[in-house]
């Protein structure tokens, strides 16, 4: 599992390379001191883990997560108290606070060695088990595109769905659609992309559309003009 350290403070990120050494599992590719250089990094280096500070000059590591797609298995590392991280705690995969009490490292290590699915993604185009990170206003999530069943676009602005969650991102369908694997998420009309493991039920509609019925009951309309690449997709 390769693991890139990123800390503002040298000797945290010294610290944290010592404490990490009889973790066989765990090989340290690389170091950075603030957001540009990790995305350098990350783009060359491909790690499957990142150990990320929040508060950095420049870009802090949210806004850094805001610009990977996918985004890597994210351990926290924060000088937050355990009150202030409930903010990100939501689908966050681990983090620890700082000084790094050694068990809680070793619990974090338990928890990502099964997590990660093999190196660095080299591929233009994200498949299911990729994971995106969203962040909406004070709240942050990193979620399985498998667990997304749908896209709408509202302005300059996406609302994902997953679960229960509804986050509208500073993000266009257009570049998400060119993102995504077509053969798991459908544009649907100008507005809306599907998951297609979520179709439940699919009728026909006005002037040669489809009406889709997700599995959560949810309706969306498939119009006419991609009416037969839904129906290829989906065999019928």
């Amino acid at each position: 599992m390769k693991a890139l350290i990123i800390d503002d403070e040298r000797l945290a990120r010294k610290e944290l390379m010592r404490m990490l050494e009889p973790f066989e599992q765990i090989e340290v590719v690389g170091e950075a001191a603030n957001a540009d250089e990790a995305e350098q990094q990350i783009a060359a280096l491909h790690p499957d883990l990142l150990f990320l500070d929040i508060n950095m000059p420049g870009r802090d590591g949210f806004e850094l997560l805001e610009a990977l797609d996918p985004a890597p298995q994210v351990v926290f590392v924060t000088a937050y108290d355990e009150h202030a991280v409930k903010a990100f705690e939501v689908n966050a995969l681990d983090y620890l606070l700082k000084p790094i009490d050694p068990a809680r490292l070793e619990s974090a290590i338990s928890k990502l060695s099964h997590a990660v699915q093999g190196e660095g993604k080299t591929r233009d185009q994200l498949g299911p088990e990729d994971r995106i990170f969203l962040k909406d206003g004070e709240k942050c999530w990193f979620v399985a595109l498998k667990d997304v069943r749908l896209f709408e676009s509202e302005g300059n602005y996406v609302r994902v769905r997953f679960d229960v969650n509804k986050p509208l991102v500073l993000r266009s369908l257009n570049n998400l659609e060119k993102k995504l694997d077509p053969h798991v998420f459908f544009r649907a009309n100008r507005k809306q992309m599907i998951n297609l493991s979520y179709v439940d039920k699919i009728e026909p509609w006005f002037s040669g559309g489809l009406n889709c019925t997700l599995t959560t009951g949810e309706v969306v309309e498939v119009s006419r003009r991609q009416a037969l690449r839904f129906k290829e997709l989906m065999s019928l």
